[in-house]
């Protein structure tokens, strides 16, 4: 009602708004606090309140974009790309994740290598006791990375766009005279849908207190 009120006859001041509601002033400070906190509402001294034109979808993905890589990575799973498949496998199921990132000397990120990919070899009766991971893995500069100071919310834009579960988080580095990418962390599907849940969870509990 208090956000209805504003739009029609905004800017409008607080003890004009509780008049309309048949309240008091000090009765809704609590609800002029959430909406300007919120984004929903702007006040001005002398003025009043109005309406910022802010909905609440454009609230969730500012919040959204302001989340930071570095906040939410996991521990990268990694293996060295002399591995091989067999020891993949065992690596992704000791560890239940669905991406190992192949790594040479100095953490470099050399490639990926997925469930399916390994399920192909599989079911393709390979001996994967035998076969370098290095021979079936997605190869740089192929690999989709993140860098930490990244937002979460690019982090799930290009999970989305490039259809893929997870994304090695990089930092540049300079190993035996060569640049490359060290692994420093990953964020998968679930970390963006953790963060989705407890933004939801925060912003309830704020509202408790309030």
């Amino acid at each position: 009602m208090i956000l209805k009120i504003v739009q029609e006859k905004g800017p409008i001041i607080g003890e004009d708004i509780a008049d309309i509601l048949g309240v008091v002033r000090s009765t809704l400070r609590p609800d002029f606090a959430f909406l300007t906190k919120s984004g929903f509402l702007e006040a001005r001294p002398r003025v009043g309140y109005y309406f910022t034109g802010k909905k609440l979808y454009s609230i969730v993905i500012e919040a959204v974009k302001k989340l930071k890589v570095k906040d939410w990575q996991a521990v990268p799973v990694v293996v060295g790309e002399e591995a091989t498949v067999y020891e993949a496998i065992v690596n992704l199921f000791h560890n239940d994740v669905g991406t190992l990132y192949i790594v040479s000397e100095g953490g470099i990120l050399e490639g990926v290598v997925s469930r399916k990919d390994l399920l192909k070899n599989v079911l393709g009766q390979a001996n994967i006791q035998k076969i370098p991971v290095n021979i079936i893995m997605t190869r740089m500069p192929n690999v989709v990375t993140i860098n930490a100071d990244d937002s979460l919310w690019s982090a799930a834009k290009k999970l989305v766009e490039h259809e893929i579960d997870s994304l090695p988080v990089v930092q540049p580095v300079f190993h035996n005279e060569r640049e490359g990418l060290e692994v420093i962390g990953r964020i998968t599907k679930t970390t963006i849908t953790t963060a989705f849940v407890q933004i939801g969870q925060n912003k309830s509990e704020q509202q408790e207190k309030e």
